[in-house]
């Protein structure tokens, strides 16, 4: 009798693997789409002397996340 228990737990386990498999498989996903409008307001930097510095950097993104 411990085979047959033991073959129901794993038919049992089997199923829900397939059913986990199945809630996270790619069609069912909703797509994401990203709004990336902030980096526009973001300059760009180089790391050189002639653009900003970095700290006036990492305030732009500071400011435009709130």
């Amino acid at each position: 009798m411990p085979d047959v228990r033991l073959q129901a737990e794993l038919l049992e386990a089997k199923k829900e693997i397939q059913r986990l498999k199945e809630s996270v498989s790619p069609a069912t996903t909703p797509t994401v789409h990203k709004d990336l409008s902030l980096i526009l307001v973001i300059p760009k930097w180089s790391g050189s002397d002639a653009t900003v510095t970095l700290e006036e950097f990492l305030e732009s993104i500071e400011a435009s996340g709130g």
